[in-house]
C-alpha cells in the first residue's frame, strides 16, 4: 500500500459491504431463475434433484475457484448450500401442482 494513501477501518468495511450487496442481489436473481427452472420441471413431471447438473456444477465452480484464487472447499460448501435450497424450493413448487 502507497504511504501517501491512508485506509482506514471504516473504508475497508464500506468496500466490503459494497461488494456484498451485489452478491446478495445476484443470488436472489439466480433463485428467482431456478425457480422458473422448478415450474418448469413440475409441469413436467421432471425430479427435483439432477445428479448429472449438479455434478457439472461441482466441476464448473472448482475451476472457477481455481482460476480466481478462491478456496475450493469454500467454493463447494457455497454449491451445496445453494443446491440444497434449489432442490427444497423445486419440491415446495412440486408439491403445489
Amino acid at each position: 500500500m502507497r504511504k501517501d494513501i491512508v485506509e482506514t477501518l471504516d473504508d475497508m468495511r464500506k468496500s466490503i459491504d459494497n461488494i456484498d450487496n451485489p452478491i446478495i442481489a445476484m443470488l436472489a436473481e439466480r433463485f428467482k431463475i431456478t425457480d422458473r427452472v422448478g415450474y418448469y420441471k413440475a409441469e413436467r413431471g421432471l425430479p427435483s434433484k439432477d445428479s448429472s447438473r449438479e455434478s457439472s456444477q461441482f466441476k464448473r465452480v472448482a475451476e472457477l475457484a481455481y482460476h480466481y484464487g478462491v478456496d475450493a472447499d469454500f467454493a463447494e460448501k457455497y454449491l451445496s448450500a445453494v443446491i440444497a435450497k434449489v432442490i427444497k424450493n423445486h419440491e415446495e413448487i412440486a408439491e403445489r401442482f
